[in-house]
């Protein structure tokens, strides 16, 4: 048996995706951009995708720009907007933000602004109290995320935009929608958020494609040159196939699957915390719908460290991650879980568990035996 448990990493294209994809490769594979019917007609069917990616964001009537992913559509959102300004000011970043938002402080900085974190609760929200007294009238930009991609944890979205609305009303509000869309609720409209990433290749659609919504009345700034395409603000031919993918992924989205990966996850945890006398859930509890979001657990199992485990896991059939694929290969401990008090120790035992729509009982109930039966036996063998 195998059991595929890192889907905040990618998931594996559905059905009716992978179809979506042929019949777009056959037949709608023209270039948007030209003149001729069948090419208008691929048009229509890109500009289809805007219009699903609005309505499951609460954003009908906004603008959707395509990109190849998620890191730059952040990208796009943070020093596109930066570049249309003509002063400085402060950019409020969370200190366990996703690489393709952190890894911008850098450039923000030699733009002339001034990048500042919001520290991290000890459950992986942002101290909203911390927020508060850090807004002011200087501050131009705020940048959080829905959903954390190594923790689950949950923003306070409604909560930093009141926050935003009251201490710094002129001040934009990003947010990386990345592991939220679809498996949370979004109100970008109701909630006045001037922009908002997503990526296809984490609720089944293709890699190589993103979506970056954005407010009619925000101002951005290309930093892709070219042909002018997406209202010139993402230059080259767009990925047809992929954003048909992105189109059907979300057209096809089974709401009633957010109620299943939530109970799959609470009998994940349930089984390892009971199992593993030492197991500690980092981030929020994973039965808080109000917190987390339903398909991430990040557990440390100490003393056996995750790249251990990662590997007998392996040997099983199971596949999970020690955080976030994007930096796995860069960093040894989390730079997430360290800004959230979590030990070294714990964070060096840290593994990820990621659930998608079609994960099963069946999987989850195989990764929790083997996960303890391996844990009975590492635990001897660890560095004194």
């Amino acid at each position: 048996m195998t059991a595929y448990l890192d889907n905040s990493a990618t998931t594996r294209p559905s059905a009716a995706v992978a179809e979506a994809v042929r019949k777009a490769m056959e037949s709608g594979w023209y270039n948007p951009s030209a003149l001729y019917r069948p090419a208008m007609e691929t048009q229509k069917k890109v500009d289809e995708v805007r219009n699903i990616c609005l309505k499951a964001a609460g954003a009908a009537g906004q603008r959707v720009v395509f990109t190849s992913g998620g890191t730059e559509a952040d990208n796009l959102a943070l020093l596109g907007y930066l570049r249309t300004r003509r002063t400085g000011g402060k950019v409020l970043i969370s200190s366990v933000e996703h690489p393709a938002v952190s890894a911008c402080a850098e450039e923000i900085r030699r733009m002339g602004f001034h990048p500042e974190e919001i520290p991290a609760r000890k459950d992986g929200r942002i101290d909203t109290e911390r927020l508060e007294d850090m807004l002011d009238g200087d501050t131009v930009l705020i940048s959080v995320m829905q959903v954390n991609n190594e923790t689950g944890a949950a923003e306070p979205l409604q909560e930093i935009a009141g926050l935003r609305d009251r201490k710094a009303p002129d001040a934009a509000i990003h947010v990386d929608g990345v592991q939220g869309f679809l498996r949370c609720a979004t109100e970008f409209n109701r909630l006045r958020i001037q922009s908002y990433a997503l990526s296809a290749h984490k609720i089944h659609g293709l890699k190589g494609t993103g979506a970056l919504i954005v407010r009619k009345d925000h101002p951005l700034h290309s930093i892709v040159w070219g042909g002018g395409q997406e209202g010139n603000l993402r230059s080259g031919t767009e990925n047809t196939c992929g954003i048909i993918a992105l189109g059907e992924a979300a057209r096809t989205w089974d709401p009633a699957a957010c109620d299943r990966m939530r109970k799959l996850k609470e009998r994940l945890a349930a089984k390892l915390l009971d199992a593993i006398p030492q197991a500690k859930v980092n981030g929020p509890a994973a039965d808080d719908p109000a917190l987390s979001a339903p398909h991430i657990l990040n557990i440390s199992l100490p003393p056996v460290r995750s790249q251990t485990m990662l590997f007998a896991l392996e040997g099983d059939g199971i596949y999970v991650s020690a955080g976030s694929a994007c930096a796995s290969r860069k960093q040894k401990i989390s730079p997430v879980l360290r800004a959230m008090g979590v030990t070294t120790e714990q964070a060096d035992c840290a593994l990820r568990f990621s659930l998608c729509a079609e994960t099963t009982e069946e999987e989850i109930d195989y990764a929790a035996e083997r996960t303890a039966f391996h844990w009975e036996t590492l635990k001897k063998y660890t560095r004194r």
